[in-house]
């Protein structure tokens, strides 16, 4: 299989959770983070997440690369790959793919044809204290033909455990994204750690 084209996308509750809290923690500025997981036959299993930046390093090339590098050598070990890129845009009702994060999501495609990118859907998640809904509260997006990212049917994503958006709520009324570290923290602080290893112990 060449590209994302026909692929589905299953997220783990983990990495699935920690992206989200990331975008809670800094809602006034652009998040974003990469996918972790394997290709198996037509679907792509995202079974963790790395938050990466929230501050205007968010674009830039150098600190961005030593994140790339630092992920893909701690996971290449458990036979993990970067499958994705999420993306969080700074005003709530920016539903938008950005030139940030499609340059960003063109290098992850490079070395993973079946890449999505994962854009936060601030009303999906508004709405969730009142819906119950189970979809993810985020937009896929995959690569076309024309080497383009174009929005994807909602339902080519799933959470792997039905309960996801249970426990996100859980973990939101508890504020609980204060805890998570993205590697702007850890640029400024190399003893915070970028894993979120403890997170949710």
């Amino acid at each position: 299989m060449s590209n994302g084209g026909e692929c589905r996308y299953v997220i783990g509750q983990n990495a699935y959770i920690k992206l989200i809290l990331h975008a809670l923690k800094h809602k006034t500025s652009a998040v974003n983070g990469v996918l972790l997981g394997r290709l198996s036959g037509d679907i792509v299993e995202i079974t963790d997440s790395v938050p990466l930046f929230h501050s205007s390093q968010i674009g830039l090339l150098p600190p961005l690369e030593i994140a790339l590098i630092m992920i893909e050598e701690y996971y290449s070990s458990q036979g993990l790959s970067i499958v994705g890129y999420f993306h969080a845009n700074e005003r709530f009702d920016d539903l938008e793919l950005g030139t940030v994060a499609k340059n960003i999501a063109d290098h992850v495609y490079r070395y993973f044809p079946q890449a999505a990118v994962l854009l936060l859907d601030n009303k999906k998640l508004g709405a969730l204290r009142n819906k119950k809904d189970k979809a993810p509260v985020l937009q896929i997006y995959t690569r076309d033909s024309s080497k383009s990212w174009k929005q994807a049917e909602a339902d080519r994503m799933t959470t792997k455990e039905p309960s996801a958006n249970i426990v996100l709520l859980d973990y939101t009324s508890s504020e609980k994204w204060n805890d998570i570290v993205d590697f702007d923290d850890h640029l400024d602080d190399i003893s915070k750690d970028w894993l979120n290893s403890e997170l949710f112990k």
